[in-house]
């Protein structure tokens, strides 16, 4: 019954759901639309609603404000790709891609190593996610075994289903001292407050989010593997798609080296020159701010460190980052749309409108819940947990505060939308995309199944606790 559900969405959205940077157009589109037409600017005299959304739009704030994110998000591919092609890493990807038998066992498998591995890091979940399923259909294929690699790949995006409610999770992390609380609240409510932020307690380690995310780590999978259709006419194998090789860094440096430049390009001491200091950074870094603040730039240093490492010598190193380069392509092209879309949101004062009007009708049971929805909405249009968080954090925890909830419970609600709407925005997929060689369409279908077994756990846990 469930793998049938599974495969009609799969098919609907195959057939209708447009290509991700096509998307991303059609939602600069709607989000202008809607702001002319319902957001309350801020304009000086005499200057139109059009001039000043275009202004937004187009200023450094606006287009161009994921540059470095986008950067940042390129690297994590490529650094990801490379160290994916060692030796050692490969082999861990090899033990663990030969366990399953079936599309069922490799889809549970995926999805549980990809959830544990966000909740240690986003972006880490997102890279091993989408390697392992890969890896895994590739393995099966070897082996004779027909297995539907879009269920599979869509198991390997499912760590941006729990992401926020982990160690990265930019919302909590961001309101443990009262200085960061400063950020998105005002004065008067800090006071309310004391002198100390929200503590993790009250967030990532409160019963309700080890519940909701421990649910989801083991439900998840369960689901997944109950969709894997049966029959051999709905499987669609690796073999119908395009995922880029892993580059094998199998062959021993050649002994024939004819000069300088040669040596240092195969030699492991210049790998070591910089592979330590990065190392050395990461582990100042932690100790300094702790391992709970872990972000991109800290992974993308030990992922470039092991790599370099790993392979052995800069060459290498540089033929398999331009192997895993490749998937970079989304990436750069539609980041600086998204971020278009944020700051028309944010100028025409449309986050605040959606979020004040679903939360108004609430009371002190259901403004949780309320502002739940509303995040999930809002991250359709703003796909950035810290940039989300900035717009409608102060508006949630004022909120929470007037109606007598606790702080810590909101701060999740949020938190909760954010991450639940990722399995049907394709901002974040297109690292695994380009990794796996699926389209959007290949995988959304599943993804909007989990999304509404999701959608109906977080609700009762905001409900419930």
């Amino acid at each position: 019954m469930i793998s049938r559900v599974g495969l009609a969405v799969s098919r609907a959205f195959q057939r209708s759901a447009p290509d991700p940077f096509v998307i991303a157009i059609f939602l600069s589109l709607l989000t202008a639309v809607l702001a002319l037409v319902l957001g309350d600017f801020d304009t000086a005299p005499g200057e139109s609603r059009v001039v000043a959304l275009l202004d937004a739009w187009r200023a450094e704030s606006g287009l161009w404000t994921f540059l470095a994110f986008g950067m940042q998000m390129c690297l994590i591919l490529v650094t990801g790709h490379a160290l994916a092609s060692s030796r050692p890493v490969r082999s861990v990807i090899d033990l663990l891609a030969g366990l399953p038998r079936n599309t069922a066992q490799a889809a549970g498998l995926v999805s549980v190593v990809a959830c544990l591995a966000a909740l240690v890091n986003w972006g880490l979940g997102l890279i091993v996610g989408a390697l392992l399923a890969r890896e895994v259909a590739r393995v099966l294929k070897d082996k004779g075994i027909a297995a539907h690699y879009p269920l599979i790949c869509a198991a390997g995006y499912m760590g941006l289903l729990v992401w926020h409610g982990g160690l990265s999770g930019s919302a909590p992390l961001s309101m443990t001292t009262r200085q960061g609380a400063a950020k998105v609240m005002p004065e008067s409510s800090l006071d309310r407050l004391g002198d100390v932020g929200i503590g993790l307690g009250e967030t990532l380690f409160s019963g309700m989010n080890l519940v909701v995310t421990m649910g989801l780590v083991l439900g998840v999978p369960v689901l997944l593997m109950l969709m894997a259709p049966t029959s051999p006419d709905d499987i669609r194998t690796i073999d119908e798609f395009d995922p880029p090789a892993v580059a094998r860094n199998d062959t021993e440096p050649s002994s024939d080296l004819s000069g300088v430049p040669d040596r240092l390009d195969r030699s492991p001491i210049v790998v070591w020159i910089i592979a330590l200091p990065l190392l050395l950074a990461f582990l100042r870094y932690v100790q300094v701010s702790g391992p709970g603040r872990i972000g991109l730039n800290q992974i993308n240093a030990v992922m470039l460190a092991l790599g370099l490492i790993f392979h052995g010598s800069p060459r290498a190193y540089m033929d398999a980052v331009t192997e895993g380069a490749r998937g970079c392509a989304g990436i750069i092209i539609q980041f600086p749309l998204y971020a278009g879309i944020m700051a028309m949101m944010v100028v025409s004062g449309l986050v605040g409108r959606l979020s004040d009007g679903l939360v108004s009708v609430g009371n002190e049971t259901t403004i949780p819940l309320l502002s739940f929805v509303a995040a999930g909405v809002v991250n359709l249009f703003v796909p950035s947990g810290g940039g989300q968080w900035g717009i409608q954090g102060p508006i949630a925890l004022q909120a929470g505060l007037d109606a007598g909830i606790a702080p810590g419970k909101m701060i999740m609600a949020v938190a909760y939308g954010d991450q639940l709407t990722n399995m049907l925005q394709p901002f974040w997929a297109l690292p695994l995309l380009g990794i796996t060689g699926c389209k959007a369409r290949d995988i959304v279908g599943y993804t909007a199944v989990v999304m509404l077994f999701a959608g109906v756990w977080m609700g009762l846990g905001l409900l419930l606790f």
